[in-house]
């Protein structure tokens, strides 16, 4: 956190906040603060995602709590669910964050660039599955929960990032695919963080700096979940997350 101004810190809080909302609301907000991270600070790739991921340890807790409050948790479908991403995070993660050792910063840019512009295309799929149906097999989900932990192990991102429009794309409930995947992004976030710190790959100023705005905006965003439409917000997350894709590719 040292050297970096003012303006950017403040910025940074701000990217938490915004990320904490989409994560709650639509899934895919956890991408915000690893691209903050690596647009606006000096950091080298691997402490880029090692920060990054362990801001999603406190607003993975907190909308799991969220969810079991209101109820979508205590599904018996959807907790089941939920624990299957959870135990295959733990195995999917760390091949992810090894990966990322032999990353550098340009191919981290454009590996991120690329997995920006697949989450826009999943948030607009998502906008446009109307059909509901039982959860997937058990298989499809540990599946899923192998790809999802090892692309969060190695940029740095949270679970619902991919995991909710993939579960709402396979016909989960919106609400049931965002409370799963808060559960699972505890898993990711605590493996994941654990494995950077060991290497001293984790500035635990700006966790402070962008997780707890982010706390606040899963708060914030499981409430706008809840009570609002999100299409609005989708297509705002969509159009940002296209705009910012040629600039990660094409940043040095």
């Amino acid at each position: 956190m040292e050297g970096l101004s003012a303006g950017v810190l403040t910025l940074l809080a701000l990217i938490g906040l915004v990320g904490g909302i989409g994560v709650a609301a639509v899934g895919p907000g956890g991408v915000l603060p690893t691209i903050g991270l690596f647009v606006l600070t000096p950091l080298a790739p691997a402490t880029v995602a090692g920060t990054a991921i362990a801001t999603n340890i406190g607003t993975g807790v907190a909308g799991t709590v969220a969810y079991t409050i209101s109820g979508q948790l205590r599904d018996r479908a959807t907790r089941r669910t939920a624990w299957i991403l959870a135990a295959t995070a733990v195995l999917g993660t760390p091949p992810g964050v090894l990966v990322n050792a032999h990353v550098s910063k340009r191919l981290f840019g454009i590996l991120l660039a690329a997995f920006v512009v697949v989450v826009a295309f999943l948030v607009w799929l998502r906008g446009r599955t109307t059909r509901v149906a039982a959860h997937p097999r058990d298989a499809v989900v540990a599946g899923l929960g192998l790809v999802v932990g090892a692309a969060s192990g190695l940029l740095g991102l949270g679970g619902p990032l991919l995991t909710v429009p993939l579960l709402v794309a396979l016909g989960v409930d919106a609400l049931q695919a965002l409370a799963a995947a808060q559960a699972q992004s505890v898993v990711i976030a605590t493996v994941g963080t654990i494995a950077y710190a060991v290497s001293g790959r984790v500035d635990w100023g700006l966790v402070l700096l962008i997780g707890l705005p982010e706390l606040a905006g899963v708060l914030l965003g499981w409430r706008i979940a809840r009570a609002l439409p999100t299409r609005t917000l989708r297509l705002v997350l969509i159009v940002v997350l296209l705009a910012l894709a040629p600039y990660l590719a094409l940043r040095s």
